[in-house]
């Protein structure tokens, strides 16, 4: 996938955002659909799919091997090879920016007997590797030539897989799932140890699939997932709810913005995914989750939003899993905050698109927000009151889509205006972001 061309824009200060907003589907599911609707046998008619750079690098990959996929007007039509049947692809496969896709692809090759080289663009090349090899080299898979944990990394993949037991050494859904997707392939258990629970859609598209699943709860709050290998997957119906960490940017908008009223409509509200919502509310916001529903296995919701005061807390590190993508975007709402917000347990945004945790300090300087970083904390002393944030710098992306997202967002109240150096990165995860904040009435534009 080619670079794009940097394209600096600006976040002014805006009058109140209002209306109902219809979100796209959710990255993380939208992978995991396609990705199983490919191992199962038969068709699989998915609704919702995020048409994303990121989702979309997962369905070339999975097509280069042999499974069709096809857009059916508004939906997706996978057609899938059963379990260990996809093919050698006749290429590289290229998966741009997205971690989620090369991580939770290389557990799909490593239970078919094939060779693939696997390449993403220069952020993704930057990103390590190593904590989901580890695990799948003690499987089976094997790392071909250099050893290397970064991109472009030639593995090979076997048809005889061993399961394994195995306790992850810091919690991470992308790692559990690589392990759990080549745990398909492997004769008997394949069991995973997590020591915290990290979002379990996994868990629960697998067994929407027809996969033998076990999941028990353990002392201490982790958690053991079973996975029974060799298994029969069945092309399904599969509705992806809206994403809750694209709907995390509207909601902190409103927020930030007198005046504002928004309802975000069929958001999924599963528990690993929402530890952003409970510490808004922790904060004071007015936000309600109304209509709450089931969704293919998914818990969904619609959120409604008002501004109003918010007051600056601390974030326990347990809740890391259940927010590691919002971050960001909690670091420009606390700039607004009364008093300090303190984030603990941050060490996993050192690792993520970017250096995030440096990143989103960086732009808080830019805005001129204090903060500063304490261990693996993030503390953000809020403006609060009737003072704003600045405002009035350049925000560095860093090829990273959630920080350019985040600082525009901050942007729609702050003094002067905030810039970012690059907006192309955020088709990564969330097409259309900056058309959808303008039709809700926010002021984001390229910048003269």
């Amino acid at each position: 996938m080619g670079e794009k061309t940097a394209r600096v824009t600006q976040a002014h200060g805006s009058a109140p955002l209002s209306g109902t907003v219809a979100l796209p589907g959710d990255k993380s599911i939208s992978h995991r659909a396609l990705i199983l609707g490919a191992l199962a046998s038969g068709r699989t008619h998915i609704s919702g799919l995020l048409r994303s750079q990121d989702v979309m690098a997962t369905a070339q990959a999975l097509r280069d091997m042999g499974a069709q996929i096809e857009p059916d007007g508004e939906d997706w039509l996978v057609t899938g090879c059963g379990v260990g049947g996809l093919r050698q692809p006749g290429n590289d496969l290229d998966f741009g920016n997205s971690g989620t896709a090369v991580r939770l692809m290389m557990g799909v090759i490593g239970g078919h007997d094939l060779s693939a080289r696997l390449i993403g663009d220069r952020s993704l090349s930057s990103r390590p590797m190593g904590r989901v090899l580890i695990p799948l080299k003690l499987m089976g898979l094997q790392v071909v030539g250099e050893q290397s944990d970064m991109l472009p990394l030639s593995l090979r993949g076997s048809s005889d897989l061993v399961p394994i037991r195995y306790e992850l050494p810091v919690a991470s859904a992308q790692v559990k799932s690589a392990i759990m997707l080549a745990g398909l392939h492997a004769p008997g258990q394949t069991i995973i140890i997590e020591p915290k629970p990290t979002r379990d859609h996994s868990e629960r598209m697998m067994r929407h699939f027809g996969a033998d699943i076990a999941v028990k709860e353990l002392d201490g709050g982790g958690r053991e997932i079973t996975v029974n290998g060799h298994a029969e997957l069945v092309g399904c119906e599969v509705i992806v709810p809206g994403d809750p960490s694209s709907a995390a940017f509207m909601v902190a908008g409103a927020l930030i913005v007198p005046g504002s009223e928004l309802l975000v409509k069929n958001v999924l509200v599963n528990p690993t995914r929402t530890g952003f919502y409970s510490t808004l509310q922790e904060m004071g916001a007015d936000l309600q989750f109304e209509n709450e529903r089931d969704a293919a296995g998914e818990p969904v919701a619609d959120i409604r939003v008002k501004h109003g005061p918010l007051k600056g807390v601390v974030v326990p590190p347990e809740r890391a899993p259940s927010m590691i993508d919002e971050y960001p975007v909690l670091a420009a709402l606390a700039a607004y905050a009364s008093g300090e917000t303190r984030m603990e347990g941050l060490e996993e945004l050192r690792v993520k698109e970017s250096d995030r945790l440096m990143a989103t300090k960086t732009g808080l300087d830019q805005a001129g927000v204090v903060s500063h970083i304490d261990g693996d904390a993030l503390v953000v002393q809020g403006c609060g009151g009737n003072d704003r944030v600045p405002g009035g710098g350049l925000v560095a992306t860093h090829m990273d889509h959630r920080i350019a997202m985040s600082f525009l967002i901050l942007g729609l109240g702050s003094e002067q205006p905030m810039s970012v150096d690059d907006v192309s990165i955020i088709d990564t995860s969330f097409p259309g972001f900056l058309d959808l904040m303008n039709d809700l009435g926010a002021r984001m534009g390229t910048a003269a």
